[in-house]
């Protein structure tokens, strides 16, 4: 019985974390920490069809600022803006399938 306990506890151990594997994680974790960085810092188009468009957190920050020193506006262009993003999908065609 201890020989089949050890035989599991051999087999199902994982191996130690090497140095290789050790950079391999840093140098995906640099990867992804420049990506994020360029999505954060940079203005890009999120959506082109509905016009949506990233802007670095402090800009936003500063047009949210500018924006709402008129609340009524303000809120009205967002409701607008809310809309025109959460828009409903095309209906589907009302063709009936040979099945029905």
């Amino acid at each position: 019985m201890a020989a089949l306990v050890a035989a599991m506890i051999r087999y199902t151990t994982p191996p130690p974390l090497g140095a290789d594997r050790g950079a391999e994680r840093m140098k995906n974790l640099v990867e992804l920490n420049s990506a994020n960085a360029q999505l954060l810092n940079a203005v890009d188009w999120q959506d082109k069809p509905k016009q949506l468009v990233r802007l670095p957190i402090a800009a936003a920050m500063e047009l949210t600022v500018k924006e709402w020193q008129n609340p009524a506006a303000a809120r009205a262009k967002l409701i607008e803006r809310a809309d025109k993003l959460a828009a409903p999908p095309p209906k589907a065609p009302e063709v009936k399938s040979a099945f029905e």
